[in-house]
């Protein structure tokens, strides 16, 4: 069967996605986004002692984070770092001839943006929201003052860049030595681990170019998983019907990174 889904609006020569404006904070929510917005709902904002959080709270700014909207750019200075809610965030590793491929997702685990806590000011990665939602932004000189202070806060940002490094390496092993349809069930999973729903808006092109694959292998590879009634996909969407045989098509990739951020950061509920 093959895959009948929308392309999205953003294609463009080389999945080269202009930097967006910040949208306005009267922006219509989807459904997805109707609870009220709290920075509890990133999970490592949560984790933090209550001294740490009403500390930051008053300098957590709400944003809305729009589909193709390119929170860092290669090489190019940080002013923010973003902790998503319910949204997820896509760090691409873009080559010189424009063609990508995605080298980490972030959701209400983490945060976007630990160049600048880790000395490193600047990243070769590219982060695009790949799923719309909120998040808050927190300037980068006061996130740099606030690490440099130690304690739990910079404790629990180096716990969680270890975990994500982790992701960067296990998300290269299944690159180069699983196929295509493990890749996906990876990729899902992870997303799914990120969203408060078993539905996931995604496009086949955004998906191959997230996987830096053609698009056909994405349409045959969700294919075979349709057929065997793990998921559902139609006009843009993606719907999770069985996630336990799901996670047992999955390579050892999925679990080993779940597993390091279950040890690394056991406070919060999230891979």
């Amino acid at each position: 069967m093959g895959m009948n889904l929308e392309h999205s609006s953003l294609r463009s020569p080389a999945w080269s996605i202009p930097m967006l404006q910040r949208p306005a904070l009267s922006t219509r929510p989807s459904l997805r986004q109707i609870t009220r917005p709290s920075p509890r709902q990133n999970h490592l904002l949560a984790a933090l002692p209550a001294a740490d959080y009403e500390r930051l709270v008053p300098h957590l700014e709400l944003t809305p984070m729009e589909l193709g909207w390119a929170l860092g750019e290669s090489g190019s200075p940080q002013g923010y770092v973003y902790f998503p809610t319910n949204s997820i965030v896509s760090l691409l590793y873009v080559l010189e001839d424009g063609s990508s491929a995605e080298i980490a997702v972030v959701g209400n685990e983490g945060v976007v943006g630990f160049a600048l806590f880790m000395g490193g000011e600047t990243t070769l990665s590219r982060a695009v929201v790949q799923s719309a939602g909120h998040g808050y932004r927190l300037r980068a000189g006061l996130m740099k003052t606030e690490f440099g202070q130690g304690g739990d806060l910079q404790c629990l940002l180096l716990r969680y860049t270890q975990a994500l490094i982790t992701q960067m390496a296990q998300t290269a092993v299944c690159n180069r030595h699983h196929a295509l349809e493990q890749q996906l069930c990876r990729w899902l999973l992870l997303s799914l681990d990120r969203l408060p729903s078993n539905e996931l808006t995604m496009t086949q092109e955004l998906i191959a170019h997230n996987l830096g694959v053609r698009r056909e292998g994405v349409t045959e590879a969700a294919g075979k998983l349709q057929a065997a009634g793990l998921i559902h996909y139609g006009r843009g969407k993606i719907t999770v019907l069985d996630r336990p045989k799901l996670e047992a098509r999955v390579s050892e990739c999925y679990p080993v990174v779940k597993r390091e951020y279950g040890r690394l950061l056991p406070r919060m509920a999230t891979a």
